[in-house]
């Protein structure tokens, strides 16, 4: 198999920034918003990272966000704040909102940070690292500008990915982190599948008739070009727990819709600029407990089941920020790679845009 090309995280935050400001996104905001997009890729969560600036760029072309704008938060109380991201990419919006609910919950014991008015904001983990980088507990969650997940029992989709991060710090251990989005699988890695010409899982994506899709060309289409069934929620079928995926989908609707006063995935973006929602909690342990009891209790948690016999000798049981973490640290010392796909779309950017294009 040709190995790809791998690109130092320096270069690729470089190139980032470049295409962000010649967007017209203010320096500050466009250094903030790269570091989180590079640091997606680090974490190897590619489906999030700089694999979408060509989605970016379609969404500028449309009038879909403003790359000017900046957040400000417009209503807050001792633990509580709402900000409006002013049709921002969320990224350094939701940065401002895990830092403003830190801080308070670094005084309180817990608070909730609500965004409207935002977009798409990368991987929902980041923020959640965040929080447990304080030594808090976080939970966050997001709306998303469309609808692409197909509700158990339905024949088309109604209800975003709708991404769940949760974080927790531990003490000798690395920090728990779960990032999952509430479908089986997240729509951007459809997307990379089909960078790499990929056949998809059955059980990933259904199409109007609620049958497996598993040519990833055809389900790129069906999910981002014509609408026509659908990513399943997690579980898949209602019989094997799919029902379950729809609710927690559900959860992070409410909690980042309605509480935040965002659009609703099926009726957003039908005229002007999408409304998407993120919700953020944290709770700060040493308000329940001692300063360390917290996090011993969690490292035995994670020891245990590090160090429980696995099915698979050759694979050690993990628990969520596991495989992350590795990866992060095998990518800042060898490496980015990027499919060529992915190359000619981000210089074709750069061409269009006039814009210095530095990972030829």
């Amino acid at each position: 198999m040709r190995q790809l090309p791998t690109f130092q995280a320096e270069v690729l935050r470089k190139q980032t920034e470049i295409i962000l400001t010649g967007w017209g996104m203010p320096d500050d905001i466009a250094a903030q918003t790269a570091e989180l997009i590079i640091e997606t890729d680090l974490l190897g969560i590619d489906s999030h990272g700089i694999s979408m600036l060509p989605h970016y760029h379609r969404l500028l072309q449309a009038g879909k966000w403003r790359p000017a704008a900046r957040a400000q938060i417009i209503n807050e109380t001792p633990a509580t704040a709402v900000i409006d991201g002013g049709h921002s990419l969320g990224h350094a919006t939701s940065l401002l909102a895990i830092k403003t609910a830190v801080e308070k919950a670094k005084t309180l014991g817990l608070a909730s940070v609500v965004v409207r008015h935002s977009n798409h904001f990368g991987a929902a983990g980041l923020y959640a690292r965040y929080a447990a980088s304080q030594g808090l507990i976080g939970l966050v969650t997001s709306t998303t500008r469309g609808a692409i997940l197909v509700p158990t029992g339905a024949a088309s989709a109604v209800l975003g990915t709708n991404p769940i991060a949760f974080s927790a710090p531990a003490g000798k251990n690395a920090d728990f982190v779960l990032d999952m989005a509430t479908t089986t699988v997240a729509a951007n890695k459809v997307k990379v599948y089909d960078f790499y010409s990929k056949p998809l899982p059955s059980g990933w994506v259904i199409d109007e008739n609620g049958q497996p899709v598993t040519d990833s060309a055809l389900a790129v289409n069906n999910i981002f070009q014509t609408p026509k069934g659908g990513l399943t929620p997690v579980g898949g079928a209602e019989e094997t727990g799919g029902h379950k995926g729809y609710g927690l989908a559900m959860l992070a609707q409410i909690l980042a819709g309605p509480l935040a006063g965002a659009a609703f995935g099926a009726t957003n973006d039908k005229e002007g600029m999408p409304n998407v929602g993120h919700f953020f909690l944290v709770l700060d342990p040493k308000a329940f407990r001692t300063e360390n009891g917290f996090k011993q209790d969690l490292d035995e948690i994670i020891d245990t089941l590090h160090a429980t016999s696995p099915s698979d000798v050759q694979r050690p049981v993990l628990v969520a920020g596991d495989p992350e973490n590795r990866q992060h640290r095998e990518r800042s010392k060898n490496g980015v790679p990027l499919p060529t796909a992915l190359l000619g779309q981000l210089q074709q950017i750069c061409l269009h845009d006039n814009f210095e294009f530095i990972l030829g």
